[in-house]
């Protein structure tokens, strides 16, 4: 069990980057090493990172500057890392992208739902999907991890009891996901101008969402026919996401049914809850109240008269989502108890 894991990040000045700055500048058994951004080398991270004033000292450097570490964690925008991968290797003996280029285990799929050729198509086969609660045993032994994408992994959480315990058809899954405006990166753009952004319900993606393939590739591990839909709609809320899901039971499905498959899964998961109250404005998952957390809440409504099954799942994109899930994968990865540095409860009211 490794104690004291040497860490650096590269593209550190985004908001995936920081928020797993925040977290590894806190964790009992990380020492940060360097901090790389090119808008921002040579001054502190707090420059980009404000709320770590007086926190870290630490100031960006060029990615030429890198020295060997423990881990390097890859906080790029995606279609980056999989271009200089053979470049970097050297520099750490793990690797964990936050990014999109590793997640899909065959390269045609990558080719088909991002528009491109995989430029490193024979490490894909080298990297764990970064899920814990899917892939915990691999990642004990991991050496490279791809970070699920903050809107696959609550989908992917939300349903894989339901599929795993053959409670809904694996047909016409329709995931309608609400997204928040940090999903989008710190580039701005006309859609985050705030004339243009504010009061925004606005649907970006309403079909053929590329979470899509990751979503199904998980899930054809307990289905072979799994198929669903994603429709993506931006609201105003910075941090947060929240999938309402529709499903159809299969026949002669219960309440009960569905509490036992939830439980089964997630009964001694530290991260996930199952929310699902009687009375109360918090019945059901809400992000808000998840913010700068590791958590992920589930709930459900089983309709009979509608032959209908409500799935809800929220996360902090940015927590859960991304940099929370990469510190969790790293845990694991060095024997560590899971929970370390991860057990902020959120804020509430906020």
């Amino acid at each position: 069990m490794k104690r004291n894991i040497s860490v650096s990040i590269i593209g550190g000045s985004g908001y995936a980057g920081g928020e797993l700055l925040r977290l590894l500048l806190f964790h009992p058994n990380v020492k940060v090493l360097q901090v790389t951004s090119r808008q921002f080398a040579g001054q502190l991270v707090s420059r980009a990172h404000p709320n770590l004033r007086k926190i870290s000292n630490l100031i960006f450097c060029k990615q030429d500057e890198l020295l060997k570490c423990d881990l390097l964690f890859l906080a790029l925008p995606n279609g980056i890392s999989m271009g200089y991968i053979k470049e970097i290797k050297n520099k750490a003996e793990k690797i964990i992208d936050l990014g999109a280029d590793f997640r899909l285990k065959d390269k045609n799929t990558f080719a088909t739902w991002y528009k491109k050729q995989h430029e490193a198509p024979d490490l894909l086969p080298e990297f764990t999907y970064g899920i814990a609660e899917l892939h915990r045993s691999e990642l004990k032994n991991a050496k490279y991890v791809a970070c699920a994408g903050c809107e696959a992994m609550v989908s992917i959480l939300t349903l894989l009891p339901l599929v795993k315990h053959k409670i809904i058809e694996s047909k016409n899954i329709i995931i309608d996901a609400k997204m928040s405006s940090s999903q989008g990166g710190n580039t701005p753009s006309m859609s985050s101008h705030h004339p243009e952004r504010h009061g925004v319900v606005r649907s970006y993606k309403p079909v053929d969402h590329r979470h899509s393939a990751e979503i199904e590739q998980e899930l054809a591990l307990y289905s072979k026919n799994i198929q669903v839909s994603v429709t993506a709609t931006t609201i105003e809320m910075v941090r947060g996401l929240l999938v309402t899901i529709h499903t159809q039971p299969r026949p002669g499905i219960t309440e009960k049914d569905i509490w036992k498959a939830y439980r089964s899964c997630y009964g001694s998961e530290p991260f996930i809850r199952i929310v699902k109250e009687a009375e109360g404005i918090y019945r059901y998952p809400e992000p808000k109240i998840l913010t700068g957390t590791n958590y992920c809440d589930i709930g459900f409504v089983l309709s009979t008269r509608e032959s209908r099954l409500v799935a809800i799942g929220a996360i902090d994109n940015l927590g859960k989502g991304t940099a929370g899930q990469a510190i969790q994968a790293m845990n694991i990865m060095y024997g560590l108890d899971e929970k370390t540095g991860l057990e902020f409860p959120g804020l509430h009211p906020i």
